[in-house]
């Protein structure tokens, strides 16, 4: 099935890549008209904090209960200041009129509040005043990042007009009015593949393919996920987490098939069989470890969160198309190209210079370096169809034999002494793993924000003129059983005021202010001392509702609710916290089971099992000292914070499941040999130098691809970036070409074992296909096509 699939895509490769074009425009068309509607806001699992909004959507309105925002100014001359409170109310009433019905509303500085709004004390009183704004959880991110660009656009205007933009400062703070831009980071990583691409494969036509597969998957992806957006939720860094999964696996999965492709080729057989050998074998691995992927990805659902649940599906469609189009896409365009997949002209490797020096360009914004680059490109491959010297063939270095080769040695280096190599490469996993014991899930705050960002700009003037514990501030909700708890609310307020960490307490508010003594609820909104990230932060919220507050109500009819923006995410750490070692365990026990009736064995895929949550550890415990310690933080511009709760479940599904692409190509080359020869430690060593080059070029790309994430601005993109860029080097390195042949060394001949009763249970999962028997002439002809040659340079 796997060969007819890739031969028919090979015959019919117009009709193939038609449909692809048809596809991608339709896609791609359709979520540019449609646009997305993502959304940042997660549902609140059943908490207090949930208790707490319940209370204010019922007795107040919704009061609090939408998403934060902010207008902060301040002026030297003082923000009541005649020309500065009419400039500002101008802003204020644009916003109100502009937005009339659609769930922003905003409460000025200058009437009178609960909560003062204008600095009172320290050197900025005065100075500093904010408008508080709430938005409604309805209006999707997108459109509250829009409205945020709107409100400072309108500021610059007023303060122009009103001949103060040199006295005032006004800044737009709160996540959700925080303007997001669309990376462009990701360029860096394809030119560094179309780098390592063409010294793997000495061949720019064959450099060209998994490119070409993995840009039309992740832009097929991108579109499903923009019309997505529209039915679930999904935040909006979904974009940026399919983009970062979607080029590495659609590079790799291209990678293996077109290694495989040309590999047949040299072994004498025609293209077209050479298409399905690919296929059916590296291809049958893609599949596998595309499933495998989607599956992990998939498995978020388990979570029973919306917010959660639409990074998984996001990253899973992503994930899926790239699959797909490896084994069809990719068959279609080597039909197209045919054996010319070999040949290279100077013309050729000059223009693919130009190309990567184009896309590094564009992603680090260089945008006029890039068009130069992209039209010299074009310029050389015009010159080159007449020119002489351009059209000059690069010849290829001949190939090694497989034991000739540097990864066959080191093979038989590391199987010479398994002991050492198994305790060294366990050693060094178990010390980066070790920052993942001092793991503090939470959520950080906007003081995470890069500087020169208004949302960061807000946060620094509040927390100098109100403090740092302003930017995060409690809302204590009461309801009354009757007229009687009216005077419990005082003593509440004043046990509330007085305990350390709290920087003020306001007078309870009734729910009935004609009437308060027949108020049904009431609220007291406490300002921390600390910021929203400070761990001090949080052992306050608990101190209220383990202790303070009890104690305080003790013999009334008060029920109260501590909520806010700290309680509530303390709340969805504690609910993500309870499920990812079921999430863990799904995903542990079906890659296990699936491995098992791959390979046929229960050492090798519970060792696969181990040896991966090793070096998953190991990259958690690189992501905390970094964005937990703040070690190196300077260097990659990100200050110490907890790690937001949905990151350890979201990193583990996309390692563990990209992890399974170098174990079953690994493992399945190995088996091959083993059960051709029968040879346990020479079949190691076959299959790791048929393989290992390939890796190597494939982890390296996916390296970069991930890593050059670490110039976005957005925490999350960054950390994401250096966690799966550091899994992907550990896995390929320590785990692939140290852990693997050590460890399978030991087990020898019970690598292969399985208990009779449980072979005949699993199904019969066969990844290595079916290779005929070679046409060509050579006797060693079959050697060479089990290994994949080593790659040819120019």
């Amino acid at each position: 099935m796997y060969a007819a699939l890739g031969q028919w895509s090979f015959r019919r490769w117009k009709t193939v890549l038609g449909a692809w074009v048809i596809i991608i425009i339709a896609v791609v068309g359709s979520s540019i008209v449609v646009g997305p509607t993502f959304n940042g806001a997660f549902e609140i699992p059943e908490s207090e904090s949930r208790d707490g909004f319940e209370v204010l959507d019922e007795h107040f309105g919704g009061f609090g209960s939408g998403l934060p925002g902010s207008i902060v100014v301040r002026s030297e001359r003082g923000v009541e200041d005649p020309a500065v409170m009419e400039a500002m109310e101008e802003i204020f009433t644009f916003v109100r009129s502009r937005h009339d019905g659609e769930g922003i509303e905003v409460v000025s500085p200058y009437e009178a509040g609960a909560v003062p709004q204008i600095a009172l004390a320290g050197p900025e009183a005065g100075k500093i005043a904010f408008a508080s704004v709430s938005i409604d959880v309805s209006i999707d991110q997108t459109t509250s990042g829009l409205i945020g660009r709107e409100i400072e656009s309108e500021a610059e205007r007023v303060l122009e007009e009103a001949g103060l933009a040199d006295e005032v400062q006004v800044e737009i703070g709160g996540q959700a009015l925080g303007e997001f831009e669309p990376p462009a980071t990701e360029f860096i990583g394809l030119a560094f593949a179309v780098i390592v691409l063409i010294l793997a494969f000495g061949s720019v036509m064959a450099m060209g393919l998994p490119i070409s597969v993995a840009v039309a998957g992740v832009g097929t992806g991108i579109g499903l996920i923009n019309l997505l957006s529209n039915l679930i939720i999904m935040p909006d860094f979904s974009v940026q987490i399919g983009a970062m999964i979607g080029l590495g696996v659609g590079i790799d999965y291209a990678l293996f098939i077109v290694t495989r492709y040309r590999n047949s080729l040299a072994a004498g057989y025609t293209p077209l069989e050479s298409v399905g050998i690919a296929i059916d074998t590296a291809g049958r691995s893609v599949i596998f470890a595309g499933f495998t992927v989607v599956v992990s990805l998939l498995g978020m659902l388990l979570i029973g969160l919306a917010f959660v649940s639409g990074l998984g599906i996001g990253a899973a469609v992503t994930v899926a198309v790239t699959m797909i189009a490896s084994v069809t896409l990719l068959p279609a365009m080597l039909g197209a190209v045919g054996e010319r997949v070999e040949l290279t002209r100077v013309r050729g490797l000059l223009a693919a210079a130009l190309v990567a020096l184009g896309l590094f360009a564009a992603g680090i914004g260089a945008g006029p370096i890039a068009l130069i680059g992209f039209a010299a490109a074009l310029a050389v491959l015009l010159i080159g169809l007449v020119a002489g010297p351009l059209k000059r063939v690069v010849p290829h270095r001949p190939e090694k034999p497989l034991r000739e080769t540097v990864w066959y040695r080191w093979s038989r280096v590391i199987q010479a002494r398994p002991w050492v190599a198994l305790g060294a490469g366990s050693v060094a996993l178990l010390v980066l793993a070790a920052p993942v014991l001092s793991l503090r899930m939470g959520f950080s705050d906007e003081g995470n924000f890069p500087e020169a960002t208004s949302t960061r700009k807000a946060y620094d003037l509040l927390s100098e003129g109100f403090g740092p514990g302003f930017n995060g501030p409690f809302i204590v909700t009461a309801t009354l059983a009757g007229p009687a708890d009216a005077p419990v609310l005082q003593t509440l307020q004043a046990a509330i005021a007085a305990t350390a960490g709290v920087a003020s307490a306001s007078p309870p508010q009734p729910s009935n202010f004609a009437d308060p003594p027949a108020s049904a609820a009431a609220i007291i909104q406490v300002v921390p001392t600390t910021s929203p990230q400070d761990l001090a932060t949080e052992d306050l919220v608990r101190l209220l509702r383990d202790e303070v507050i009890p104690t305080a109500v003790a013999g009334s009819g008060l029920d109260v609710n501590v909520t806010g923006t700290v309680p509530t995410n303390m709340d969805f750490t504690t609910f993500l916290g309870a499920r990812i070692l079921l999430f863990f365990g799904v995903v542990l026990a079906l890659s296990f089971l699936l491995l098992m009736a791959v390979f046929r064995s229960l050492l090798v895929p519970l060792k696969a099992v181990i040896m991966n949550m090793l070096g998953i550890a190991a990259a958690y415990g690189v992501v905390i000292a970094v964005f937990q310690w703040g070690w190196l933080g300077d260097l990659f511009g990100v200050e110490a914070a907890p790690i937001e709760p949905f990151i350890p479940m979201m990193m583990f599904a996309i390692v563990f499941g990209l992890s399974m692409d170098y174990e079953v190509f690994l493992l399945s080359r190995i088996k091959e040999e083993y059960e051709r020869t029968g040879d346990a430690q020479n079949s190691v060593a076959d299959g790791l130098a048929s393989t290992a080059r390939v890796i190597t070029a494939a982890a390296a790309i996916m390296v970069v691809v991930f890593g050059s994430f670490v110039f976005e601005d957005n925490r999350i993109i960054k950390l994401f970036g250096i966690g799966l860029s550091m899994a992907v080097l550990l896995d390929a390195s320590l785990v692939r070409m140290l852990l693997v042949p050590a460890t399978m060394e030991l087990l020898g001949d019970r690598n292969w074992w399985l208990p009779p009763w449980l072979d005949k249970l699993l199904p019969n999962l066969n990844v290595e296909g079916t290779i005929p028997a070679s046409r060509t002439t050579d006797p060693t002809a079959s050697d060479s096509l089990r290994g994949d040659p080593e790659p040819v340079s120019t």
